[in-house]
């Protein structure tokens, strides 16, 4: 459970706070309560450059409903932290000592937009398994003249991150990737290309006799518009699987798009679904549309005019609150979660007494 002991219920923001976090916690219930061993809940979420400078540090408010809604979970794959990890530490702050992370090292200032993958997971569930690294993809064999040769393949503009964790019964891997945009349009070559040759590069690796764990769970922002399109094909081309009620959600603030997806490439009684799953709209229930007026002060000149100095309309203001400030307090994708089992404990049983073990 979080730590609350810093929020001041003697400011109107801290009581405020206190208010949204109770709301909060009662809408969580429809996520499915923590267990000791029985199951794993695994959430992905894109927190909108997570915290980066340029658009000014989160307030304490939204840190703390962030830590809320990642407490819920058991491990959570978070894509877009940036490169100071301040954001990041201020909410493990509120998490407690029990949650840890791991992280890959500071993507490029280019492409990468110097952004960290990470994987944030209660410790008291999860056990770091000892894999952990960055995707590379492997060279290619192309023609030239008429001959073939070896060249270095094109990499994935965020490089995917692969860790190896335990739970219960259950050994695992989880890849975390965050595939480029690549523009307004919903399959462009080159995000269709990298999320083929990343569900590609994967499947090879759980076949292979070597791999760390032969259960996969590939997740992440796809930035797939719909699960019709190319770009989804090209993940179950390549044996991964959607639950089809996880289908049915999309994970964009504006609830129009499937961006964000969890993946299966699995053993069978090795990390079964439950059948819960979901994405949680937490504008519901704090920064709601409604909540404009309480963080005029919040939002400062720019709410008020444009980069041009010119005055905002009534239209204008909202839309600036919706789409821009508030998600850089929260984000503009929602977290996505589903359900795990991981006691196995009776089967085993069950083989052992036939013999089967």
């Amino acid at each position: 459970m979080p730590f609350y002991q810093r929020i001041n219920t003697k400011t109107k923001c801290g009581k405020r706070t206190a208010r949204r976090l109770m709301r909060l916690k009662d809408a969580l219930s429809v996520i499915p309560t923590k267990t000791v061993d029985e199951r794993l809940l695994l959430a992905t979420w894109n927190i909108r450059d997570f915290d980066k400078p340029a658009y000014g540090e989160r307030s304490d408010e939204a840190i703390y409903y962030i830590a809320e809604i990642i407490s819920r979970f058991d491990i959570v794959a978070v894509q877009e932290v940036y490169k100071d990890l301040k954001g990041l530490n201020r909410v493990l702050k509120v998490l407690g000592g029990y949650w840890k992370y791991i992280i890959t090292d500071m993507a490029g200032d280019g492409r990468g937009n110097k952004e960290r993958m990470t994987f944030l997971y209660d410790s008291r569930k999860v056990s770091f398994g000892g894999l952990a690294g960055e995707l590379v993809l492997p060279e290619v064999k192309i023609k030239e003249n008429g001959k073939s040769k070896v060249v270095p393949a094109e990499q994935v503009w965020r490089t995917p991150f692969i860790c190896g964790f335990k739970a219960g019964w259950s050994r695992f891997m989880l890849a975390s990737v965050h595939i480029l945009w690549g523009g307004g349009k919903a399959e462009p070559a080159n995000r269709v290309e990298e999320i083929n040759a990343v569900a590609e590069f994967l499947r090879k690796r759980t076949e292979d006799d070597t791999a760390w764990s032969r259960n996969l769970i590939l997740l992440g922002d796809f930035n797939i518009f719909s699960t019709e399109d190319e770009t989804f094909k090209r993940l179950t081309n390549h044996g991964f699987t959607v639950p089809d009620k996880l289908k049915e959600f999309a994970s964009n603030a504006a609830r129009n798009r499937h961006y964000d997806q969890i993946a299966f490439r699995v053993q069978p009684d090795r990390l079964d679904q439950t059948g819960e799953c979901g994405v949680f709209d937490f504008y519901e229930h704090v920064f709601t549309a409604d909540d404009e007026s309480l963080y005029i002060s919040d939002m400062g000149p720019a709410y008020l005019k444009n980069s041009k100095g010119k005055p905002r309309t009534t239209a204008q203001k909202r839309t600036y609150y919706k789409t821009n400030w508030r998600t850089h307090q929260m984000s503009d994708h929602l977290p996505m979660w589903v359900e795990l089992k991981i006691d196995y404990s009776a089967r085993y049983l069950e083989r052992k007494l036939s013999g089967g073990v």
